[in-house]
């Protein structure tokens, strides 16, 4: 085969490449759009915000804001809650604790099923099934933000993977040129892998 056919084919192969990689950075583009628009505009309805900072400033052990939540909630303090970054350090380092302390270590399901098997007019009963009630809507919340979150991942993702994209499509839109650039200067009789003179 001759050397400028062959560098002709393989630069045409090329601008495929990069149209294919032009479109996939371009809808990467618009998957991190979107994931990051739809999760910032259904945080921001629900309305949740940070402890300030002199909320903060009063962590105890056994109170509603702990030491060990510090390094997690301080950087968003007084914050909204719009960002699935946010969302996993509420759910995970808020709420989740929280949740710890109303079941004292149980589950919703755990504490459920040990509120069902008192007497429904027992005390304890009442006492538990507010627990119950508690650590639903608790676990709720917290699923709700961790699936932001997750969402909000995969938006990082595509960012990420388009950026790449457009990355790799300028390279081989490079090596494209080169290609092209190759086939004007090699000789018209020139073969690829011409056989040895005899």
């Amino acid at each position: 085969m001759r050397r400028k056919v062959f560098d002709v084919l393989v630069s045409a192969g090329g601008v495929l490449v990069v149209a294919v990689l032009v479109v996939a950075g371009a809808l990467l583009m618009w998957g991190y759009s979107f994931t990051n628009s739809s999760v910032h505009n259904q945080l921001s309805e629900q309305q949740i915000f940070f402890p300030t900072r002199a909320q903060l400033a009063t962590a105890k052990p056994n109170t509603h804001i702990t030491p060990g939540m510090l390094p997690y909630l301080e950087p968003y303090a007084g914050q909204q809650l719009v960002t699935g970054q946010q969302a996993e350090a509420y759910a995970d380092h808020f709420i989740a604790i929280h949740l710890q302390e109303i079941g004292g270590g149980l589950t919703y399901s755990e504490m459920s099923a040990k509120a069902l098997a008192l007497s429904p007019t027992s005390s304890a009963y009442a006492a538990d099934e507010a627990k119950v009630q508690l650590l639903f809507q608790g676990t709720t919340l917290r699923g709700l933000l961790l699936e932001a979150y997750a969402f909000w991942t995969f938006g990082q993702i595509a960012l990420w993977a388009g950026i790449a994209a457009f990355i790799l499509a300028g390279l081989m839109l490079l090596l494209v040129g080169f290609g092209f650039w190759h086939s004007r200067k090699v000789p018209v009789t020139a073969e690829i892998l011409a056989p040895p003179a005899a």
